[in-house]
């Protein structure tokens, strides 16, 4: 198996990305309660050539959820270099969490975390298990491996990447039928609970260690241990039926918003 730090991010990037939350919350007059990075750097795949993709959630004074039109609520900064930041305001992040959004659930299980509001941490944690739909959340992940696999995967030659980005998924569906629970971000938590096909373990190991070490574009031939693995994978999901599940109580998230406004509120003065 590939030993190298599936994570890397170096201190001086770590700095960088924490003087850009520093100056958003300067400029915009808000305070980041959570902060991490998404995408590939926290999936543990990352290329050497792969952007930082920072995403955070962060709480508004008061007086900005008392006004009559309802205000932006995301705050995005133009791709710098190889720097991608944006973020949800406290509200818009509750309302996605009441719908198990995935995204934010990936965003909230990142293993690179830049800085957190503890409580406010804790909190969004616990929110998320409350709330989370393993239906909504397979149907997303089974309907984006089948887009990626239609997309970037049918020629006979293909971006070695984009295999990722249908396997990923999959183990995530994986990982829901066999009642694990929600999946983990990290790709190699995944991989370790999920594979134990000795084929299709060393194929994902080859091509990890080849996403690690090649440019985000890089091509090559199709994979044939792979390919009968995802059209196998498809088949095998359509044949499971996930129940519903029953919805939390959305006044626990009220609750939430009104407690962290407040607190923050305070500290202003």
């Amino acid at each position: 198996m590939y030993q190298e730090d599936p994570h890397p991010l170096s201190d001086a990037m770590r700095m960088r990305v924490l003087e850009e939350l520093q100056r958003i919350e300067r400029e915009h007059d808000v305070t980041v309660l959570y902060a991490c990075e998404s995408g590939s750097r926290a999936w543990g795949f990352a290329s050497p050539d792969s952007d930082y993709d920072v995403r955070f959630v962060y709480v508004q004074r008061a007086e900005w959820y008392l006004r009559v039109e309802e205000p932006r609520d995301v705050i995005e900064r133009p791709l710098s270099d190889e720097l991608d930041v944006s973020g949800w305001e406290l509200r818009k992040a509750l309302r996605l969490l009441r719908g198990a959004n995935p995204s934010l659930l990936e965003w909230l299980g990142s293993p690179l975390v830049y800085r957190a509001d503890e409580q406010a941490r804790e909190q969004l944690g616990a929110l998320a298990r409350a709330f989370y739909s393993p239906r909504a959340v397979r149907h997303h992940y089974l309907s984006m491996a089948r887009k990626n696999l239609r997309g970037y995967l049918l020629g006979d030659t293909v971006r070695l990447k984009k295999y990722l980005y249908v396997i990923r998924p999959l183990l995530a569906v994986r990982w829901i039928d066999q009642g694990l629970g929600m999946p983990p971000t990290a790709f190699t938590a995944l991989l370790e609970r999920t594979v134990d096909e000795a084929d299709v373990r060393q194929a994902i190991d080859q091509l990890l260690e080849r996403k690690r070490r090649a440019g985000e574009t890089q091509h090559g031939p199709r994979d044939d241990v792979l390919h009968r693995f995802i059209e196998a994978e498809l088949a095998r999901a359509d044949t499971v039926e996930v129940a519903r599940g029953e919805r939390s109580d959305t006044g626990v998230l009220d609750r939430f918003l009104l407690e962290t406004v407040g607190r923050f509120q305070a500290q202003y003065g």
